[in-house]
C-alpha cells in the first residue's frame, strides 16, 4: 500500500472515484507485471532471468523502447524485437 501511494497517489491529481480506478488498475499491471521486484538479481515473479549480455557489440547496439503510463508517472522499458 505504502508503494502504491508513494509511487502514484503523491504524485498524481485525481480527479474522480473513475478516474482513481483506472490509475489504480493500471498501477497495478505495472508492479505485478512489468516492475522489477528485490529479489535474487531483481528478477520478476514466476519469470526466469535473461541470460546476460557481454558481447560488447550487442551492448553498443541495444534497442531499448520506452513507453509511459498514467501520463508519464510510469514508465515501462524494454528491448526491441
Amino acid at each position: 500500500m505504502q508503494t502504491c501511494r508513494r509511487e502514484l497517489l503523491d504524485r498524481a491529481l485525481i480527479w474522480n472515484h473513475r478516474h482513481l480506478l483506472h490509475a489504480l488498475r493500471e498501477f497495478e499491471g505495472f508492479y505485478n507485471s512489468h516492475r522489477p521486484h528485490q529479489g535474487i538479481a531483481n528478477a520478476r515473479p514466476l519469470q526466469p532471468l535473461p541470460e546476460p549480455i557481454t558481447d560488447p557489440a550487442r551492448i553498443l547496439h541495444l534497442d531499448v523502447r520506452g513507453r509511459d503510463r498514467l501520463g508519464g508517472i510510469l514508465h515501462e522499458y524494454q528491448h526491441a524485437a
